[in-house]
């Protein structure tokens, strides 16, 4: 059958049909996982299954992005039964991260009851490491969020599933799921030990000579932990001022490495933390958006201020784009891609900015279509096709836009 592009290509749509993972590519990329696992042994087989799920669950969020419920189902019942698998192995019985994964796509399936016996049974063998340990951090957060997505609103999340998970973590005791209730005298000492964690942990950070790339991840997902805590049981302005501490104190420790050392391995991890905690930020004023009235100017500064540092991070972008949506003046949203593209050399910026004119202009056609007698277009068409074009023409002539065939790509497809 000729070439065929391995995994997808979400940008491009052919007809109505979203493409998807191919049939070639999707077996090459099995044949090589199997490969792999008959290779490796120990630690590496058990990073190797990580990424194996990971890669199942991208196809999972896929069929439910495409609303496919007859894949989605059959590509559930397959993920599973290699989840499974996974775990059956001796050497990954007690592996925390693959348990959080198989927790995960549990939920992404439907199955939140399942999901929470996973997570319970799993956050029940890790241990009373507490807040010290990095994996229990880890498997807590997500279990919190996952629990407030399923909120409707913030009043009475005290008494909520996420903070009895996030207050059991700052306990050190073995955990008791949930039954119902989250007793206020815990609620207050929780919230004393993750003020003393934090504390610790970044006087500890700007001190140490080298931050493992294990301990930055430690520290985001302590931070998410905190700062979640702090939004369910006192209010959004709360969190907001966790993740600003953690931010101001990641750059001062960032900077001042710089300085005295020029060349530290540790300073590398630190732009990632930062990013990391920002991302955390931006995702919880939207979903705090999404639950109750709050204004969008916090959230779009939060927003360029983090593009302006990271512009190749594809999930800032994308919340970026989202709340532009919802604007009808396009003229900051340009002002902005503009500077960003001058100053930075990925090509993530020119990409998304091409990407918000085409929504725009779908937008547009869509009004100007619409079958209901005599329309007076609301948004004027204001040769959005030149500009898209000419945006392709800058894309294609830089350093990395001359040598990305999905640009090309993408190019070729908007001429047709």
């Amino acid at each position: 059958s000729g070439f065929n592009s391995i995994g997808h290509m979400d940008t491009m749509l052919r007809g109505r049909h979203q493409i998807g993972h191919y049939k070639e590519g999707e077996e090459f990329i099995q044949n090589v996982f199997h490969v792999l696992s008959q290779i490796f042994t120990g630690k590496e087989k058990s990073n190797l299954a990580i990424c194996w799920l990971q890669y199942e669950i991208s196809k999972v969020i896929q069929c439910l992005q495409a609303k496919k419920k007859k894949k989605l189902k059959a590509q559930g019942r397959k993920s599973k039964k290699l989840a499974k698998n996974f775990l059956k192995a001796p050497d990954n019985r007690n592996n925390l991260s693959l348990w959080k994964l198989y927790a995960y796509l549990e939920w992404l399936l439907g199955n939140t009851d399942d999901a929470r016996k996973v997570f319970d049974t799993a956050l029940g063998t890790a241990g009373t490491g507490g807040l010290k340990s990095a994996q229990l951090c880890s498997l807590s957060l997500l279990y919190a969020q996952l629990e407030v997505e399923l909120l409707e609103s913030i009043e009475g999340a005290v008494m909520s599933r996420a903070v009895h998970i996030l207050t059991k973590l700052t306990e050190n005791g073995p955990y008791v799921p949930y039954s119902g209730q989250v007793l206020s005298v815990n609620v207050l000492k929780a919230r004393k030990a993750y003020e003393h964690a934090l504390q610790d942990y970044l006087s500890e950070a700007s001190v140490s000579d080298q931050a493992q790339v294990n301990d930055t991840d430690h520290l985001v997902n302590l931070v998410g932990c905190y700062a979640l805590f702090q939004y369910l049981t006192v209010g959004i302005d709360a969190a907001v001022l966790i993740y600003s501490q953690a931010s101001e104190k990641l750059e001062a420790s960032g900077s001042q490495k710089c300085e005295n050392t020029g060349e530290n391995f540790g300073i590398l991890n630190f732009p990632t933390a930062l990013e990391a905690v920002t991302l955390l930020h931006t995702n919880l004023l939207r979903f705090h958006m999404k639950i109750s009235v709050y204004p969008l100017n916090p959230l779009r500064e939060a927003l360029t201020e983090a593009l302006k540092r990271y512009p190749s991070n594809q999930s800032l972008w994308r919340s970026y784009i989202h709340i532009q949506r919802k604007s009808h003046s396009a003229s900051k949203a340009r002002r902005f891609f503009d500077s960003v593209t001058r100053s930075a050399n990925s090509l993530e910026p020119w990409l998304f900015a091409i990407q918000a004119e085409q929504i725009r202009k779908k937008l547009t056609e869509k009004v100007q279509r619409a079958d209901v007698g005599e329309i007076h277009c609301t948004i004027p068409e204001t040769g959005l096709t030149n500009r898209i074009a000419a945006l392709f023409e800058h894309a294609v002539q830089s350093e990395n836009g001359t040598h990305c065939p999905l640009l090309w790509r993408m190019y070729l497809n908007f001429m047709v």
